[in-house]
């Protein structure tokens, strides 16, 4: 048995709920400056995190954990450590267990939803699934509370009667869990209900455990003094805002709420600094924009197709250029100090033209430099590019070689994917032809009407992928590799 180390405190706190899409590091970390005490991340589902790898990313300065396909499923960094929950979405306890361990050393706590009521969560038997089974509930719970260093919570919601609510909370709170979180609607119920605070309030009357009162933002909370009205209408201990939040995290601040076009920039420079996916920043600011999804900047938002041009619409065009170069810059030191360790590949590489390229972001929607090679090819009655592609063991970076009309060209810089490794490989041909590589304002016109590549990433993945770690190393020296629905917010 594992003794929890209960170093978080749930009395009279102030807290990010767990909230789908918006639950990322950009707002956790703003919630934290406008005066959260306690922020929780996106509900994540254990299968996904039980397939992830810890990584150290020493661009972004953060922890990643990882999926196999390179996606980062969860990212932190040492500023929220003491104050991070991980709310997993679980239906096995094992299961449960398995992520908790792998978390445990970068969080501050362990949450289980069990009131999440929509289909993506329930029909795996998580979320508000598991509040009618109340067995396996107490064996997820037990479980956790034994395996693990941190303290558990659960976040619910209330049942059709008073009696079968509080006989349920009275078992979770045998299990031995730090506090519990209620939203105060029954399953079927969403936003435009009222909540129901004498629920929560004889819940807390109830148990010795905090009790986190939540479901407030529709009817209650509007300004920082209603989320004090909101827990003594409730008598919990502390009190979790979500939509409030959502729609301007300095709901949190004690001064009053910030101007939203304050809010936005200092969220956009958070995103851009831990390389947010921009789909994810997008869908955050329409959040908080609102009403003013018509205004000329909501327009500007909602065409924006790259951090970039997010940027630009806020006017932090600068700033972006800035941010970028220096993260490029920190990659390149890091990918430099790497090859020293490790050397060059050990196959020929003699006639093989290098040029020291990176796939940037200078280019549009529709096109890319993999793309462009290919049509120049096919206009040339050439055979396809055919790209070899390796990977350091040492720190997972990537090189790509790429073979046209039995000419190699590579770039000498190692980048974090695969992908991102064969665009510079592109690269590298296309400028020693002397040929348009997609480029904004050099866009050749045959390509606009191709569908899009792939991108280097998918929503939430990462622009600095793991580095260096112990376990890495191997006997060979690489790996050789082939050529080649909207989630809805978490409103619980």
């Amino acid at each position: 048995m594992i003794l929890n180390s209960l170093s978080l405190c749930y009395h009279n706190k102030l807290i990010l709920a767990p909230m789908v899409r918006v639950g990322t590091l950009p707002m956790r970390l703003l919630a934290l400056d406008y005066g959260a005490d306690i922020v929780y991340c996106e509900e994540l589902i254990d299968l996904k995190m039980i397939q992830c790898k810890r990584v150290v990313n020493e661009v972004l300065s953060t922890v990643d954990f990882v999926a196999p396909d390179d996606r980062v499923v969860f990212r932190t960094c040492e500023r929220e450590q003491n104050r991070v929950v991980f709310q997993m979405g679980t239906s096995d306890a094992e299961r449960a267990l398995a992520v908790a361990r792998l978390v445990e050393n970068d969080v501050a706590g362990i949450d289980v939803n069990m009131g999440c009521p929509k289909q993506y969560s329930t029909k795996g038997g998580m979320g508000a699934a598991l509040l009618s089974d109340p067995d396996k509930i107490e064996k997820i719970l037990s479980t956790l509370v034994k395996g693990t260093r941190r303290p558990v919570t659960c976040k619910i919601r209330i049942l059709p009667s008073l009696e079968d609510t509080l006989s349920l909370v009275k078992r979770i709170e045998r299990t031995g869990i730090a506090a519990i979180a209620v939203h105060g609607r029954k399953r079927e119920e969403r936003p435009q209900h009222p909540v129901s605070c004498e629920v929560i309030k004889a819940i807390a009357d109830t148990l010795s455990i905090p009790v986190i009162a939540n479901g407030g933002s529709h009817d209650h909370i509007q300004q920082y003094s209603d989320i004090e009205d909101f827990r003594q209408a409730t008598a919990a201990s502390s009190v979790m805002v979500a939509r409030a939040a959502m729609w301007n995290p300095s709901i949190f601040l004690k001064e009053g709420l910030r101007p939203l076009e304050e809010v936005m920039q200092k969220y956009i420079r958070y995103a851009v600094q831990y390389d947010n996916h921009y789909t994810n920043t997008k869908y955050c600011l329409c959040q908080m924009l609102r009403e003013q999804l018509e205004s000329p900047q909501g327009r500007l938002l909602h065409a924006a197709q790259s951090s970039r041009e997010i940027c630009e619409a806020f006017g932090l065009g600068a700033f972006y250029e800035e941010t970028t170069q220096e993260l490029d810059a920190q990659q390149a030191r890091l990918s430099a100090k790497t090859s020293e360790q490790t050397g060059e590949p050990a196959e020929d590489t003699s006639g093989v033209i290098k040029m020291a390229v990176k796939f940037d972001r200078a280019y549009p929607a529709q096109i890319t430099p993999k793309m462009c090679l290919l049509e120049w090819c096919r206009r040339e009655k050439l055979a396809q590019p055919v790209y070899e592609t390796v990977q350091r063991p040492l720190d997972r970076l990537f090189s790509s070689i790429v073979t046209v009309a039995e000419q190699k060209y590579q770039s000498t810089l190692w980048d974090k994917s695969k992908k991102l490794a064969e665009q510079a490989a592109a690269i590298v041909c296309l400028r020693s032809q002397g040929l348009p590589e997609g480029r904004l304002g050099e866009e050749s016109p045959s390509l606009h009407k191709r569908k899009r590549e792939a991108p280097d990433q998918d929503p939430g993945g990462p622009r600095a992928q793991e580095l260096a770690q112990p376990g890495d190393l191997c006997k060979k020296p690489f790996v050789a590799l082939g050529s080649g629905e909207e989630s809805p917010l978490e409103g619980w």
